[in-house]
């Protein structure tokens, strides 16, 4: 090779190697910092900024992680812009309309759709993990009735930790394995039985000649006096939530069972901190909202009026089920549900008010140019809850049917940090402190009082009696 040769391939991997960084100027100082690119198979690149503080002093801020990628994963891929969810690299569409959700859990946990064999012998595993220990089932009596269940399947899943803690090793594949398959196959025992204490009917034990939604249906809704009569259309509904709901990238809850992940802790300890994440009503609690909403509509004719709101930015009410954190065109998921929805309300023969009033108000959003330029498109809570309270599951149960899709994609996420070519580190977000300087200690007696009293530090009335014991 000549020495002008040289030079060129020199200038041309130069050229090559800035291409895959970005250099951030600080205009404070001129300093410049230099970091690499990092692609993915799919979506956007990355900056990757590891070194930041190291080089620089310097963190950067960002509220919510909604410009940060707190990791790699292969599970989920999102594209928000185009209306894309795909799991392992299938749309979910494809999943939906051939497999079922225990084909999508092997999919999750082992990245490839299982074989005959290996379907029979997962589906086997799930099947006989159902059953709760019995000193378990004692705990749902430690509740109130009236407890939501959310709470009582934070506490009962915490509890799982307790009975399965010594063989539980968070780095041995096989017991990753064995965790991920009880909390599979326990979770609908466990919601089924925080609804069934609530309304005071016995509980069930699980049937191992049931599918995976039908044994769900029969928890929930049988009674040892009868036969339970499974709907197959019912079932298919549910299994299609149930994959649905399955994973969603790294979502709130995915994010905090990650997090909590990475200290080591118990899988089933987890899980529970997923759970109690997925509660809140931004994220697991959205179709409850939504069914919420549709009451409160009640007429065709007062759409109209409920959009008006909606649009008027001094009016804090906003339409339910419309616009998504991530999808900015269609939620793929929605379409699949309204059909769903056409189905189970067929097969039933019910004639559910809200549904006109779904079917309506999402024409008109649909072709008004304000929900068409904000791109708020109906996403999967705008149906789903109108087909789960058709089924029988009252409103307090709808998250809860969240959390058992939910599980695979929490302990999917879960096993794969363990995996993961990435050095594993325990979470450690950093923050921008706005607190006062350092100051000096005083002492009670020349302490001047900075507010009235303690409540009122906390936003309450101080006009309220606070100082009265709360049981």
């Amino acid at each position: 090779m000549t020495q002008t040769a040289r030079v060129l391939r020199k200038s041309e991997e130069s050229t090559a190697k800035k291409a895959d960084t970005v250099t951030i100027v600080n205009n404070r100082d001129g300093m410049k910092y230099e970091f690499p690119i990092v692609d993915g198979s799919l979506g956007p690149s990355l900056i990757n900024i590891g070194s930041l503080y190291r080089e620089s002093g310097m963190f950067t801020y960002d509220p919510g992680f909604t410009s940060t990628g707190s990791c790699s994963s292969e599970i989920t891929f999102i594209d928000g812009e185009e209306g894309i969810l795909l799991h392992r690299g299938y749309p979910i569409e494809q999943l939906v309309e051939n497999t079922d959700y225990l084909d999508v859990c092997y999919l999750l946990l082992h990245g490839e759709l299982p074989s005959r064999e290996e379907k029979r012998d997962f589906d086997y595993s799930i099947t006989h993990h159902t059953m709760l220990h019995e000193q378990l089932v004692s705990f749902f009596r430690g509740f109130k009735r009236s407890a939501h269940p959310m709470a009582v399947m934070v506490g009962v899943i915490g509890a799982l930790s307790a009975f399965y803690h010594d063989d539980t090793d968070v780095r041995d594949p096989i017991k990753q394995m064995v965790a991920a398959h009880r909390l599979i196959a326990k979770m609908p025992t466990i919601a089924a039985y925080a609804y069934k204490y609530s309304i005071g009917q016995p509980f069930l034990y699980p049937k191992n000649d049931l599918t995976y939604a039908e044994n769900l249906l029969r928890l929930m809704f049988g009674v040892p006096t009868e036969e339970y009569e499974v709907s197959l259309t019912v079932a298919k509904a549910i299994d299609r939530i149930l994959i649905l709901h399955a994973d969603h990238e790294q979502n709130a809850s995915t994010s905090t069972v990650r997090l909590a992940g990475s200290s080591g802790a118990n899988p089933f300890a987890c899980i529970a901190a997923g759970i109690a994440s997925l509660w809140g009503p931004a994220h697991g609690g959205a179709n409850e909202a939504v069914l919420r909403m549709l009451n409160d509509i009640r007429e065709v004719e007062n759409i109209p009026k409920f959009i008006d709101r909606a649009k008027d930015k001094s009016d804090s009410f906003r339409l339910m089920g419309f616009g998504h954190r991530v999808y900015k065109n269609h939620d793929p998921r929605a379409r699949i549900m309204r059909e769903t929805c056409h189905q189970v309300l067929d097969e039933l023969g019910l004639n559910d008010p809200t549904l006109p009033i779904a079917l309506e108000l999402e024409k008109i959003a649909l072709q008004d140019e304000y929900f068409i330029e904000k791109k708020l498109y109906p996403n999967v809570d705008f149906y789903s809850g109108i087909i789960l309270r058709a089924i029988g599951f009252p409103t307090q149960m709808f998250t809860a049917m969240f959390a058992i899709a939910r599980t695979v994609g929490w302990i999917a996420h879960w096993k794969e940090m363990f995996g993961s070519k990435e050095s594993q580190r325990i979470g450690r977000p950093r923050q921008l402190y706005t607190g006062p300087v350092k100051r000096d200690f005083e002492i009670l007696e020349k302490r001047e009082s900075k507010s009235t009293n303690w409540f009122s530090l906390w936003g309450g009335n101080s006009n309220k009696d606070s100082g009265k014991p709360v049981a």
